[in-house]
């Protein structure tokens, strides 16, 4: 039995929710998320409280339950928040810049430069020309943004250089020696 589908969510009162048969959707000062919840999981909106619980006749109701209720969780949380995560560039001549259209121009020692278009919902921040903050309402899609970015050029551990999380912390390794 799952203890994360126990615990019911609590809903701020500036988020509304709709519930339709299988399908969640919440509103919130940033945006709106919807999604389907498993047909084994039971879903139930009542007195600013959601709870999951299991249905009868599934053998893997429980951890559908816990999954869908994390994932509600967190799409609470970013209609309300926000997620970012902050990507540092560290390497001789690695830059990044952001250009209208939502598109990230990074140099990072290729031949070429490197363009990634995002998507419109997803702000985008350029502190410094070796920082970026990707911003935005979906877990999963920043997340994923931001690991395909970290993919181009992935830290490497004799000199460190490449594309890391601010809190990443890359082991180093001691050079050949004769």
């Amino acid at each position: 039995m799952s203890r994360v589908a126990k615990r019911p969510i609590l809903i701020p009162s500036d988020i509304k929710i709709e519930l339709n048969l299988q399908s969640i959707s919440i509103k919130g000062k940033y945006g709106c998320l919807s999604r389907i919840i498993h047909n084994s999981v039971k879903v139930e909106y009542l007195n600013n409280k959601i709870t999951f619980s299991a249905r009868l006749g599934f053998s893997n109701a429980w951890a559908q339950a816990g999954t869908s209720r994390a994932l509600v969780n967190s799409m609470i949380i970013g209609v309300s928040k926000k997620f970012s995560k902050k990507l540092q560039f560290s390497g001789v001549g690695y830059r990044v810049s952001i250009t209208k259209g939502n598109i990230i121009n990074m140099s990072l020692g290729y031949s070429h430069p490197i363009e990634y278009s995002l998507p419109p919902y997803i702000e985008v921040e350029n502190p410094s020309p070796t920082e970026i903050i990707i911003k935005g309402v979906d877990k999963q899609l920043v997340g994923q943004i931001a690991a395909n970015l970290r993919s181009y050029r992935k830290p490497e551990p004799y000199k460190g250089k490449g594309i890391r999380y601010s809190n990443e912390f890359v082991r180093m390794k001691e050079a050949k020696k004769k």
